[in-house]
């Protein structure tokens, strides 16, 4: 495999349940040291997508090449070599925070004293060592994420899959596992993920597609897409009187996109300083305004759609 080769890539790759089409025919390449994200709402994919570079799912049309591979030919060689945080923790319980690690290190076929001496280093990595020697059950949830995150890292992977890595977790939690996936991507590990925060994916991703309906609907860095699909600003305007979309006709022309929601009207404009003032302008007095920077759930939002998908 060339240096220049990308480690994953997918053209026209497909994926079918019966007649349902989970993945219908996308194209993406991922590269050494990329962090790079899936964003998309339930259903769109991302996670049969993962489940395909991860050698658990075949592809049912196109090709697909992870590490250079084919992952229904050499699924075994290809898995060797990845880190895998599933989305549900599938950690032991009943063993020791070491155990786990050691004996995970073990089906990878780690000698014992090497295995012994990875995991201390990633327990002290996920900064667990105070707990080392207590068993799984007790641990909190941002605990056990970070010891998925660790046994993931075991094998000294090339690509670590990660599928929601902080969902369910408090602030706290969430910021220190960005914290460490951070530093991996600092020491050129190549993160592949699927989130749904927006924020996550801004702090973290590199390149990320947005998903839906099986397909790729748009590709970039966060700023890349924020500067294509949004604008620079926007202004959330709301009114203490009236019907909402009482105001739609009277706040036309402002910005360059309006959009109306259940509590509150959004204007998207490139300066969020000059939207309000021609709000003032034309005697409107909403009863609060925000302006804020635009970001990457404007984007998400502008291109999945508002409605709920179960």
């Amino acid at each position: 495999m060339s240096v220049a080769e990308p480690l994953i890539a997918a053209h026209g790759l497909v994926k079918r349940f019966g007649d349902f089409t989970a993945v219908a025919g996308i194209d993406l390449e991922v590269r050494a040291g990329e962090a790079f994200g899936f964003l998309g709402p339930n259903g769109a994919g991302k996670s049969s997508t993962m489940r395909m570079i991860g050698c658990v799912s075949p592809p049912t049309g196109g090709t697909l090449r992870v590490l250079g591979m084919d992952p229904v030919r050499a699924g075994s060689a290809i898995r060797a070599r990845l880190g895998v945080c599933p989305q549900q923790d599938s950690l032991d319980p009943e063993l020791t925070v070491r155990e786990n690690l050691i004996v995970y290190a073990r089906y990878f076929g780690i000698p014992r004293k090497v295995a012994r001496q990875r995991a201390d280093e990633l327990i002290e990595f996920v900064q667990l060592t105070e707990r080392a020697d207590d068993t799984v059950e007790p641990l909190s949830g941002g605990m056990k994420r970070r010891l998925t995150i660790a046994r993931a890292l075991v094998n000294e992977p090339a690509i670590v899959l990660l599928d929601e890595p902080t969902t369910g977790l408090d602030p706290q939690a969430r910021h220190l596992v960005w914290e460490r996936l951070f530093q991996l991507k600092q020491r050129g590990v190549t993160l592949v993920l699927t989130t749904h925060y927006m924020d996550e994916a801004e702090q973290l991703c590199d390149r990320l597609v947005v998903m839906d309906g099986g397909k790729i609907v748009a590709e970039g860095s966060p700023r890349q897409l924020i500067e294509r699909y949004s604008t620079r600003e926007v202004v959330e305007l709301r009114f203490a009187e009236a019907a909402l979309d009482t105001y739609v006709g009277k706040l036309e022309g402002i910005g360059e996109r309006l959009e109306l929601l259940p509590d509150r009207i959004l204007l998207y404009a490139a300066d969020g300083d000059l939207a309000v003032a021609a709000v003032a302008d034309r005697a409107l007095r909403p009863s609060s305004v925000l302006v804020r920077r635009s970001g990457l759930e404007d984007v998400f939002l502008h291109l999945t759609g508002r409605t709920l998908v179960d």
